[in-house]
């Protein structure tokens, strides 16, 4: 076999391994600009389902019932019009806020003052089951974005 016949076999090799690696990455990339995508960068962090210290029902111990959602991404989400709801319906609905990148709010239970890092739901009960429940997050088109469970009720692992 000569230099130029190697060569030329290796080059071939070489695009054929090339056009296999863009093949395989083109999914990826189109999946990037997927306009639904960034929804999906909006997760529901933590949750503390149960108030820590004596449950009262006093506001106080209502707000320190809460849970967080973080946007993960470099850009501001609108939330308004987007719920949170625990399994037996219970619904926060978001009104005129906006989740910069990169940062928390928490959804606390009672009632308080809302300002960027924290927001409350105006309840005078608890909302979250001590022993099982799930928090559900969706868009302003219902669309479901993420939940977190916990208890023995809950399929798959504790996530949160």
């Amino acid at each position: 076999m000569s230099a130029s016949s190697s060569v030329r076999r290796l080059t071939a090799a070489a695009a054929i391994a090339a056009g296999i690696v863009g093949t395989v990455a083109l999914p990826a990339t189109a999946a990037d600009h997927n306009p639904d995508r960034r929804h999906s960068e909006v997760v529901i962090s933590d949750v503390q389902h149960v108030s820590p210290g004596r449950e009262t029902r006093s506001n106080r111990s209502l707000n320190k019932e809460w849970v967080g959602i973080t946007n993960n991404t470099r850009r501001t989400v609108n939330l308004d019009g987007w719920t949170l709801a625990d399994k037996e319906g219970h619904t926060y609905t978001f009104h005129h806020y906006r989740l910069d990148g990169r940062s928390t709010v928490r959804v606390h239970t009672g009632m308080g003052r809302d300002t960027r890092t924290d927001l409350y739901q105006d309840r005078r009960a608890y909302v979250w089951d001590h022993r099982a429940d799930t928090a559900t997050l969706r868009n302003d088109h219902g669309r479901f974005v993420d939940d977190a469970s916990w208890g023995r009720h809950h399929r798959g692992g504790n996530r949160h």
